[in-house]
């Protein structure tokens, strides 16, 4: 599994979810890849669910913090089960900067303080491979 990829997302106006710029960075066979900037118009159809799913967590953050940059990474725990005691699930965990609406202070959010960065779908971990897989760009 990929632990050294990530995928950045950028916020430019706080608040509103509808314009951002996603950047995957991850290593491909020969190394780093110069990374690709998309925006939202360049989202394929059949993954714009898995970004609403990162926004609907994103929404989840207190008032007055709105999320500036975010970085999705992609993790696997350990999830047994009766019938299969050595499974594991991939998650996506976001780790989110924040600004303050009326002091315009910083801060780093992460799954420790909102358990709901922590994305479960199975659309989400698909999402995150599409942009960070050198076969898919």
């Amino acid at each position: 599994m990929m632990t050294n990829a990530e995928i950045q997302i950028q916020f430019p106006q706080p608040g509103n979810w509808q314009e951002f710029s996603l950047t995957p960075i991850y290593q491909d066979k020969g190394g780093y890849r110069p990374p690709a900037r998309f925006n939202q118009d360049e989202i394929p159809a059949d993954h714009a669910p898995a970004m609403q799913a990162v926004v609907a967590a994103l929404v989840g953050l207190s008032e007055p913090w709105k999320a500036v940059q975010v970085w999705a990474r992609l993790k696997e725990f350990y999830a047994p089960e009766e019938d299969d005691p050595v499974r594991t699930v991939e998650t996506v965990d976001l780790t989110v900067e924040a600004v303050h609406a009326e002091t315009k202070g910083r801060r780093i959010f992460t799954v420790s303080d909102y358990p709901a960065f922590i994305i479960t779908d199975p659309a989400a971990v698909e999402f995150f491979k599409f942009f960070t897989t050198a076969s898919n760009r």
